[in-house]
């Protein structure tokens, strides 16, 4: 069931992931840079089923291939659901 699609629920879904993924919970933001934060393209991956089982937005390989920061995943999302 998709939870409600707004910026922030969209923020909350990523940022909530991340934690369950290793990542330190402080060091989290919308300007952390992937790499830093131990997430590596197999997070990404399930990251994008995450999303679109909570947010109905899917998202493909080459969707999230170039982002860099947890901010880039969170606006790709949201231009989506637009």
């Amino acid at each position: 069931m998709a939870t409600t699609t707004t910026p922030e629920a969209i923020e909350s879904t990523v940022f909530e992931s991340l934690k369950t993924f290793g990542a330190e919970p402080g060091a989290i933001s919308r300007d952390a840079q992937l790499a830093d934060i131990d997430i590596d393209s197999l997070d990404l991956a399930e990251l994008a089923q995450i999303i679109e089982d909570a947010h109905g937005v899917e998202l493909k390989g080459a969707d999230v291939e170039n982002v860099k920061t947890v901010g880039d995943v969170i606006d790709i999302v949201v231009a989506r659901t637009s």
